[in-house]
């Protein structure tokens, strides 16, 4: 019932606000002059010509022939080759990203209760349709971007393997791979996410069998009544069965009794030898991932670069102050969540219980950050001169007002990153956090480009992972995207502007 409710609260918003946009702005706009005619080649049945300005590969493309296909009416079925190229109009183009916005909302409901079983169906439902209206998401909803299908395809890869359904889960990586390059990490990521909890299972398992078969020893050697010898025996064996079942328990992030850098090495120490004595479940497993990986590497051989389009304006280079805007940014749109007195004092108190690890590790970050600001702070051609952005405002009001203020933001940088990992810390293991930081790193540190679109999916692999229950936070969320969402959609759609220098209308985007 839930998966119903989801679909049908974000359609309420989906078909109405489709229908507006596509009757004030007909024409493609910004990327979609890329994307749509090529899409509308696709559906011509050319699939050899390219646009050399398209960076991402056809996978929304090849979703778009679906999409197409299943619209028209079965009277047209022997006439597929006429009707295509008149189905592949702007507005039909754009629905794709509706429809995948729907089935995108029901996965995080699915993600949800199934890392979260003991959430009734009704705050579920509430969290996933907030979700569904995480402004980046939501506004190119109603555009022909790659941003939608891109996340629906990650996290319903995430959704497999949860499920342990790990072939399905590698071929819709394959396709998530398709639609956008950098997808190939965060294939990496599920893969590496689907290792830590098969092998902890299995230890957990071991741990449970083992402290079974001890107790059952304890109630055999009790109803034999027998001498004091042999009770002070049992009790020796006892102990040295718990004691080797303990190398194997996985102490939680909030343990008192262990500091964070104990607790990693012993978490890292757990899985590797876990892992060794079920290599061979894991090689069968996780096989498919590989070769996907392997076709990725042969991809990159071929092209020579990750982009297959404008190479030269999406250079790899050590962006390393783009993890710093992130964190900004993940943690202002899930205010309610990081920016609480409770919040604010469990953080403190978290430093406080292991005060030299704590503030070694805040003087770290701050230097790292200090150091990412000041000698890899990249201010990209497109985002000086393009003022269709949220982000040509931000740097140009915010970032380089004074240039003092780069190096003023870095402790909320810091603050941002500690508080994204004490909130992770409450729900997973430390060497998850670990790994989902490395993957966001090697997703944003190589693009130039300060975009907000590249921060969606490592802010969604966050904001699932918390374990915030209080339906009044995620309201205020809800309340928050809601207001964003209003004034970006009505700068959209009725606050045109004018280029001196170009001709045609411009309008306000993400």
């Amino acid at each position: 019932m839930g998966r119903i409710a989801t679909a049908a609260i974000v359609s309420l918003w989906v078909i109405p606000v489709s229908v507006l946009v596509n009757r004030i702005v007909p024409d493609t706009y910004m990327d979609e002059i890329f994307h749509i005619p090529q899409a509308q080649k696709y559906c011509n049945g050319d699939f050899m010509s390219w646009d050399p300005m398209i960076t991402t590969p056809p996978g929304l493309y090849y979703l778009s022939l679906v999409h197409v296909a299943a619209l028209l009416p079965s009277k047209y079925v022997l006439q597929l080759a006429s009707s295509f190229p008149e189905a592949c109009s702007t507005a039909v183009l754009r629905s794709v990203n509706g429809v995948l916005a729907v089935l995108c909302s029901i996965i995080v409901y699915e993600i949800i209760t199934h890392l979260r079983p003991a959430l009734d169906d009704r705050k579920a439902t509430l969290f996933a349709a907030v979700l569904a209206l995480y402004p980046v998401h939501w506004f190119f909803t109603f555009l022909y971007y790659t941003d939608v299908a891109s996340l629906t395809a990650v996290l319903a890869m995430y959704l497999a393997c949860l499920k342990k359904k790990y072939l399905f889960s590698a071929l819709l990586g394959a396709m998530a791979v398709v639609i956008r390059q950098t997808n190939i990490i965060w294939m990496l990521f599920v893969a590496c996410s689907g290792v830590i909890d098969i092998t902890m299972a299995h230890q957990k398992d071991s741990v449970e069998v083992d402290d079974s078969k001890a107790s059952n020893k304890g109630t055999n050697l009790s109803a034999l009544n027998t001498s004091v010898n042999v009770s002070s025996n049992l009790k020796r064996r006892k102990s040295r069965g718990n004691s080797k079942a303990n190398q194997h328990i996985f102490y939680p992030s909030n343990a008192s009794s262990a500091s964070p850098t104990l607790g990693l090495l012993h978490e890292i120490q757990a899985i590797v030898l876990s892992s060794w004595r079920i290599k061979w479940e894991l090689l069968v497993s996780f096989s498919p991932f590989f070769f996907v990986l392997l076709a990725f590497v042969a991809f990159l051989l071929w092209n020579g670069s990750v982009v297959l389009g404008a190479k030269e304006a999406h250079a790899v280079s050590p962006h390393f102050a783009q993890i710093m805007y992130f964190s900004i940014v993940s943690t202002l749109f899930a205010a309610p969540l990081h920016f609480t007195i409770g919040h604010a004092l469990d953080l403190f108190q978290s430093f406080w219980k292991n005060r030299l690890l704590g503030f070694l590790l805040l003087f770290l970050a701050s230097i790292a950050s200090l150091l990412s600001v000041h000698f890899f702070s990249i201010a990209h051609p497109y985002l000086l001169a393009d003022n269709r952005h949220y982000t040509f405002y931000l740097w140009r009001k915010i970032i380089i007002f004074h240039w003092l203020m780069k190096y003023l933001l870095v402790p909320f940088y810091v603050y941002s990153w500690f508080s994204i990992f004490r909130l992770l810390g409450k729900t997973r293991m430390r060497i998850w956090t670990l790994v989902y930081f490395f993957a966001t790193s090697a997703v944003l540190i190589p693009a130039p480009l300060i975009e907000f679109r590249y921060y969606t999916i490592p802010f969604y692999f966050f904001i699932l992972h918390t374990s915030i229950n209080d339906s009044r936070s995620w309201l205020l969320i809800g309340i928050l995207y809601t207001v964003l969402n209003a004034f970006t959609m009505t700068m959209f759609l009725f606050r045109p502007f004018h280029w001196d220098h170009e001709p045609g209308v411009q309008r306000f985007i993400w």
